[in-house]
């Protein structure tokens, strides 16, 4: 299934755990310290960098660009290590994120409650996900190097949906 970003709750409640999508359209890259400066700035009062609803985030730190590229290599990072702000950014109204490995039972309640979902990219292919991203601009914490927040234009890039709206868990399921 070929979506376009942002995701609408119509397609996300099409989508089941286990199914194969192609998305293309704006995305946000985002990892540990740029999720720790972005609960920073909501408790101090501050807007986040971007407005977060009905936006997918990326847990990627890309590579720098080598001459002539867009972006480096663009692999995802491990999901659980933004599971403890990950709530606060499902209530803000995030609808998808991406990434790898399984998620706590946490942000897995808090998913179903928001009608969120959890795409799953492969570890260790970057360069795949990479010929995806079309352009990139840092939007936040440039300080952060490849861990700042980058705004992603992307084209038919392959994920696994992980968890759907409906409760499903695709790591659970491959369990039975």
């Amino acid at each position: 299934m070929n979506i376009r970003l942002p995701f609408t709750k119509e397609i996300i409640k099409q989508l089941k755990a286990g199914d194969t999508i192609s998305v293309s359209g704006v995305m946000y890259t985002a990892r540990d310290a740029a999720h720790k400066r972005m609960m920073q700035a909501l408790s101090s009062g501050e807007p986040l960098p971007f407005d977060v609803e009905g936006q997918t985030i990326y847990y990627a730190g890309p590579c720098p660009a080598k001459p002539g590229a867009v972006i480096g290599s663009c692999g995802p990072t491990t999901s659980g290590r933004m599971d403890s702000y990950t709530p606060t950014l499902l209530d803000l109204g995030l609808i998808a994120m991406i990434g790898k490995g399984e998620r706590s039972s946490e942000v897995l309640a808090s998913m179903k409650k928001n009608g969120a979902i959890y795409l799953g990219a492969i570890g260790g292919a970057g360069a795949l996900y990479a010929d995806s991203i079309k352009k990139v601009e840092v939007i936040a914490y440039e300080d952060l190097g490849p861990e700042s927040v980058k705004r992603l234009e992307v084209e038919n890039m392959p994920l696994t949906v992980i968890c759907d709206i409906h409760g499903n868990n695709l790591y659970d399921l491959a369990k039975q």
